[in-house]
């Protein structure tokens, strides 16, 4: 099967931006939902709603579960009240459960207790031309108080890590699901007091040590990459080898105006210093066959997705077509 282009959509859709995705000939999503919606019959409706329109859920998420600061951190207060990081892995196992009964094979993610920084989304800067996009000064970053009351280390978080892998393995490996893993964004070593996870791409060969039953999979963001630069690895090398291992079940398809320096802006794909076209070679050439999605488009707007989707579409089509391997099932 050839490469999925995909899109990530929450289930409170209208119908109308589903038509406009359909237009586009977008033909997978990542379908979040809430924990409130973790239900077979809610969910089963949701998908019937997205095959109405040619669009089929091939993930499927719960942002408070694909986020989760008391797993992450083995929280036992929050808020002033108790919790248990054990009561969440079993909403979690739920979700994995209720991925199993729809037929969907992947679910998200990212070991980020406080989610993506960001110093702004509303820059105008050199490369957005008066749109909102995203902007990241490391040094606004790391001057802001921690997260935290206290410090957590990198050995403490990957504890953390092993103990949910622990929890988890048996119940994805019983269900046929993958849990797809994000890196931390941006990819700094601590940030606010918190080690990350993942932060290079020796990280994921670590988890890959720790996961030799294959339950673990890359979400692998080359937005993170091209931001680390050198400290994070080589974008084509690593993508070729983690393609062939296998190991990959999600692309974000970003570009960046350049690595941490301290600062970068998100950008149009043919914008940033990242040549996208010997990216998507690479990944082509490597026979990747899964999803992949253009990440955080300018305003975030459903519109905005037509041109970076289309300008990705074509480099994909164009590739094929070089290396003997177009399809018009590309969709």
């Amino acid at each position: 099967m050839p490469i999925k282009p995909t899109i990530v959509l929450k289930s409170t859709i209208s119908d109308e931006d589903l038509q406009f995705y359909r237009q586009m000939a977008l033909g997978y999503c990542e379908l979040n939902i809430t924990e409130e919606e973790m239900d077979l019959e809610t969910v089963k409706k949701h998908i019937e709603r997205f095959r109405s329109f040619d669009i089929e859920p091939v993930y499927l998420n719960v942002m408070t579960l694909q986020k989760n600061d008391i797993i992450d951190l083995n929280l036992t207060e929050k808020d002033g009240k108790p919790v248990s990081r054990d009561t969440e892995i079993e909403k979690f196992i739920k979700l994995v459960e209720l991925c199993h009964e729809v037929g969907i094979h992947y679910t998200s993610v990212a070991w980020q207790p406080f989610g993506v920084k960001s110093t702004d989304h509303a820059y105008v800067g050199q490369f957005s031309r008066g749109a909102h996009t995203r902007y990241v000064d490391i040094n606004e970053i790391q001057s802001r108080p921690n997260d935290m009351d206290r410090e957590y280390t990198a050995e403490e978080v990957w504890d953390n890590f092993a103990y949910f892998l622990m929890k988890v393995t048996p119940v994805l490996l019983a269900n046929d699901v993958q849990m797809v893993m994000h890196p931390n964004d941006p990819p700094l070593p601590v940030t606010n007091g918190i080690a990350s996870l993942v932060w290079n791409a020796d990280d994921y060969r670590h988890i890959f040590e720790l996961d030799p039953e294959h339950v673990c999979m890359i979400k692998f963001c080359i937005g993170c990459w091209l931001e680390g630069g050198d400290k994070f690895g080589e974008v084509i090398p690593d993508i070729t080898e983690f393609i062939r291992q296998d190991r990959v079940a999600m692309i974000h398809f970003r570009n960046v105006s350049s690595p941490m320096c301290p600062t970068f802006e998100e950008t149009l794909l043919e914008d940033g210093y990242a040549d996208m076209y010997e990216i998507m070679h690479a990944i082509l050439k490597a026979g990747y066959d899964k999803m992949i999605y253009v990440d955080h488009v300018f305003d975030q707007s459903v519109e905005n997705f037509a041109y970076p989707l289309g300008y990705m579409k074509g480099l994909i089509n164009a590739i094929q077509h070089e290396l003997g391997t177009y399809s018009k099932d590309c969709k």
